[in-house]
C-alpha cells in the first residue's frame, strides 16, 4: 500500500490532548516520582505506578523472565521482577579497573551473572533484584561511572567511532562525544538523591530539557569517516568528523536519523538523517543543544508513536527545522563537506595506531560476556583486565577491543584471549557480520526470538553460502524481536524484524555503507520459509551477481525489491 504524500505543517508544537507519559513527567518532581519510597516496599519485586515509567529516566527497565512467566502465574507469584540496566558510557571507553568492579557486581548481584556488551556502546547489568538496585548505582558511582539518561525521553549514550583510523582523531572526536553527553544530561538531582543519597538542595532547572524532558527518547552519535561503525541513520543526531592534515576542524550535522517503527501503523517508519551541512568546532555544544531544544518544543506530545525527531522533520519541513536550529544556535551551517563511508562494522584482529599502540578487536556473539562451557569468556575479560595497561572499548556492533596494548604486551594479550575463546580463528565472515538484539526472553517488547535465534541461523546461512559456492561472502544480516529496532535490521542486507515467537518479517536491500534502508519482502513467515527464500536469492546471486556486487545491491538491480529511496513516501509501497 501506498502512503499519501505528508503535507507539510505549521512549524510548532503539535496541538491536541497529551500523552499520558506527558502527565508522567510534569508530575515527577523533575524525575523523582514516589522512587525511593518505593524501593522499601517489601510486598512487590516490582515498580508501582508511574515509578515502572520513571525508573527508565534512571538507565533502568523492569523485566521478568518470560521463560518462566507461565509456571509463576500457576503457582500464583507474581513475575519474577527485576531490572535490567544501562550504563552512560560514552564512546563506549572503560577502564580495566572499571571493568573489574562490573565484573564482580554482574557475578554477585545479578540473575544470570552476565555483562552484556549493546547495540550502543555500553555495556548491561541483567537480573538485579529490588533490593541490589541501589547498591549497583552505588557501586557503579564507586568507579566513576552512572547511568543518568540511558533510557527515557532524553538523549542517550552518546557513540563514537571506536575503530579509529588515526588515534589522534579518534581521540579528539571521542573527548566531543564526551562533552555533547555532559552538555545534554539530565541537570535534576534526582539520580543523586535517590540512589547515592545525596543532599536535597532544590532548585532544579533544566535549561536544555525542560521540565518535562523530551517527547521521545534521543540518540546522538560522533562517526568519524570512512567507518560507518554507529549506523548514523539509526539515530536523531550526528556530528560527521571532518579532518584536514590529520586535524579535526569541524563536524557535518545530521538530523533525524530514526529506524522505530510500530506493525501495522504506515504512519511509522524508518528514516535516514537529513544533512543540514557543516560547522566549526566552537559551535557543537551550541548546535547539538538547539537540535535537542527544537525538538523538545516541536515534537510531537499527543501521539508518541509519532513523537521521535524524524516525524518533525517531516511534518514541518527539514529547511524549517534547520532554520531553527541556526537562529537558537546563532550560527549558519556552512556547505555540506564531501565524506565518504567504505565500512560500517568493526575491523577484526590486530590494528596498529600511529601511537605504535595496538587495538585488537575481539567478536563476542550477541554482545553476551558469560562462561559457557568450554569458552570463558568472562573470567577471560577479567583475566585480561587484571593485566591490560589501556583501555577496552565497547564497539556499536555488540564487540570489544582491547585498546592501546605496548607491543611487548602483544603476545600475552592474544594468548589469553585465545585461551578463554575470546579470538577464534573459526568465527566466519558471516557471522561476524550478523546482529540481533536481547529479545526474548529478557526484553519485554520483543514478538520474537533475535539473540537464541541468532546462533543456529547463522550456521544455516553459512551452508547456503558455501552450497552456492560463496563461502568466503558475506551478507549483513540482523534480527531483531520487534519493531523498535535494537538489533538495527531495518539498516541490513537482510533484516529480519519479529512479529511473533518464531515469525518475523524479511526485509531485503540495504546496502554494506549503511545508508539505505531495506524494504519489505515478504511478511509474517517462518524461520525455514525465511531460509528457502535466502537459499534461492542466494543461488542467484552467486550466478547473477556484477563483479563483487554485495546481496542488497544485487536484490535491487535484479528487481527482487525496489529501493527505499524516501522512506516517508515510499517505505510501504508495493
Amino acid at each position: 500500500m501506498s502512503k499519501q504524500p505528508i503535507s507539510k505543517q505549521a512549524a510548532g508544537p503539535v496541538e491536541g490532548p497529551l500523552s499520558d507519559n506527558e502527565r508522567l513527567k510534569r508530575e515527577s518532581n523533575f524525575l523523582r516520582g514516589t522512587i525511593a519510597e518505593d524501593l522499601q516496599d517489601p510486598l512487590t519485586g516490582g515498580f508501582n505506578g508511574d515509578n515502572f515509567q520513571l525508573i527508565r529516566f534512571h538507565g533502568m527497565y523492569q523485566q521478568d523472565d518470560r521463560d518462566i512467566r507461565p509456571e509463576r502465574t500457576a503457582q500464583k507469584l507474581e513475575p519474577l521482577h527485576n531490572v535490567m540496566l544501562r550504563a552512560r558510557l560514552p564512546g563506549g571507553i572503560i577502564t580495566p579497573a572499571q571493568w573489574q568492579v562490573i565484573d564482580k557486581f554482574a557475578e554477585e548481584h545479578s540473575l544470570y551473572g552476565s555483562i552484556r556488551l549493546t547495540t550502543r556502546q555500553t555495556f548491561q547489568f541483567h537480573g538485579v533484584l529490588k533490593r541490589d538496585i541501589k547498591l549497583m548505582h552505588q557501586t557503579l558511582n564507586s568507579t566513576g561511572i552512572d547511568s543518568i539518561a540511558t533510557a527515557g525521553d532524553v538523549n542517550r549514550n552518546v557513540l563514537c567511532t571506536s575503530n579509529p583510523v588515526e588515534s589522534e582523531l579518534h581521540q579528539e572526536a571521542y573527548e566531543w562525544a564526551k562533552k555533547i553527553s555532559e552538555h545534554l544530561l539530565p541537570k535534576t538531582r534526582a539520580y543523586v538523591e535517590i540512589w547515592l543519597d545525596g543532599e536535597k538542595l532544590g532548585g532544579d532547572e533544566e535549561p536544555i530539557l525542560g521540565s518535562n524532558y523530551l517527547p521521545r527518547k534521543f540518540k546522538t552519535t560522533v562517526v568519524i569517516p570512512p567507518h560507518n561503525d554507529v549506523d548514523i541513520h539509526a539515530n536523531d543526531l550526528n556530528f560527521v568528523a571532518i579532518a584536514d592534515g590529520g586535524k579535526l576542524v569541524g563536524f557535518n550535522v545530521l538530523v533525524g536519523g530514526g529506524l522505530a517503527m510500530t506493525h501495522g501503523d504506515t504512519s511509522t517508519y524508518p528514516r535516514k538523517a537529513s544533512d543540514f551541512g557543516f560547522i566549526p568546532l566552537s559551535h557543537v555544544l551550541e548546535v547539538a543543544a538547539a537540535v535537542v531544544s527544537t525538538q523538545r518544543d516541536w515534537g510531537n506530545r499527543v501521539n508518541r508513536k509519532n513523537a521521535k525527531t524524524k516525524y518533525t522533520l517531516e511534518r514541518v519541513g527539514v529547511e524549517a527545522f534547520k532554520a531553527e536550529v541556526e537562529s537558537r544556535a546563532g550560527i549558519q551551517f556552512g556547505e555540506v563537506r564531501p565524506y565518504e563511508f567504505t565500512s560500517r562494522g568493526d575491523r577484526f584482529g590486530w590494528v596498529e595506531g600511529i601511537d605504535g599502540k595496538h587495538h585488537l578487536t575481539l567478536f563476542i556473539e550477541n554482545g553476551r560476556l558469560l562462561d559457557f562451557p568450554g569458552k570463558p569468556l568472562k573470567t577471560g575479560m577479567l583475566e585480561i583486565a587484571k593485566i591490560h595497561q589501556g583501555d577496552f572499548r565497547l564497539t556499536a556492533n555488540q564487540n570489544l577491543i582491547i585498546a592501546g596494548v605496548p607491543a611487548g604486551e602483544k603476545a600475552r594479550i592474544e594468548a589469553l584471549a585465545r585461551q578463554y575463546g575470546l579470538l577464534d580463528d573459526g568465527v566466519s565472515e558471516q557471522r561476524k557480520q550478523s546482529m540481533a538484539c536481547v529479545a526474548l526472553p529478557t526484553c519485554p517488547l520483543a514478538m520474537a526470538e533475535a539473540e537464541r535465534m541468532l546462533p543456529a541461523f547463522v550456521t544455516d546461512i553459512e551452508a547456503l553460502l558455501a552450497k552456492h559456492g560463496l563461502a568466503d561472502d558475506a551478507i549483513i544480516f540482523r534480527v531483531t524481536g520487534c519493531p523498535n529496532g535494537c538489533g538495527r535490521a531495518m539498516l541490513a542486507e537482510v533484516g529480519l524484524v519479529g512479529k511473533a515467537p518464531g515469525r518475523y518479517n524479511l526485509h531485503l536491500g540495504g546496502n554494506l555503507e549503511g545508508t539505505r534502508i531495506p524494504r519489505l519482502h515478504l511478511e509474517n513467515i517462518t524461520e525455514p520459509q525465511i531460509l528457502a527464500e535466502l537459499d534461492t536469492l542466494i543461488g542467484r546471486w552467486a550466478t547473477e551477481r556484477d563483479g563483487n556486487e554485495c546481496f542488497g545491491d544485487f536484490v535491487i538491480r535484479v528487481g527482487v525489491v525496489a529501493p527505499v529511496i524516501d522512506s516517508a513516501r515510499d517505505f510501504y509501497a508495493a
